[in-house]
Order: C-alpha cells, then structure tokens, then sequence
C-alpha cells in the first residue's frame, strides 16, 4: 500500500479525532463556582464562537455542558453554548 493510500485511508479517523478532541473541556475539580451563572473558565471561553452571552453562561450538571441565555423577542431561552464549528461544548465525563 503506498503513502498516498494510507493517508487517504487514516483521513476519516484523523478528522474524528480532530472533531471530538475540540468539543470536550477538562472538568476541574473548583466546588460548585462552575455551576454559577457567568462563571465560566478560559479555556471555554476560549472554544465558544462568537454572539453567544458568555455573561449568563453555566456548567449543567444534568448533562455535563455548558448552556447561556438566549434573549429572544418573547422570553429568554437557555441555549447549549457552541464552538465556531458548532459543536456543544461539554465537559469530559469521568469514569
């Protein structure tokens, strides 16, 4: 198998990998500051793409990522806060 076929063959696994590696945080162990609205550490602030209100934003601990307020026309929203590539930014689950 030549060079070329292999990294058409490893491409897919690479990109996955690429993918899933920028949409989990690491979780820190910092009490419950996390869970606190606003309080949201750099490295999230960091993935989270722009127009997102980073002010109302807070770890869930129902589903292990982070949600901010979306202020609609009618009533206010609790949105999953996303990556530029609009992946939901979770923290990593431990085992």
């Amino acid at each position: 198998m030549s060079e070329v076929d292999m990294q058409k063959r490893n491409a897919p696994i690479i990109a996955a990998t690429l993918v899933l590696a920028g949409c989990a945080v690491p979780t820190l162990d910092d009490g419950g500051a996390r869970n606190e609205v606003g309080s949201v550490p750099e490295a999230v602030i960091a993935l989270a793409a722009p127009g997102q209100d980073l002010t109302t934003a807070r770890l869930r601990p129902e589903d292990g990522c982070y949600w901010y307020e979306h202020s609609g026309p009618v009533e206010n929203t609790l949105v999953p806060l996303r990556s530029a590539g609009g992946n939901p930014i979770c923290t990593s689950r431990q085992s």
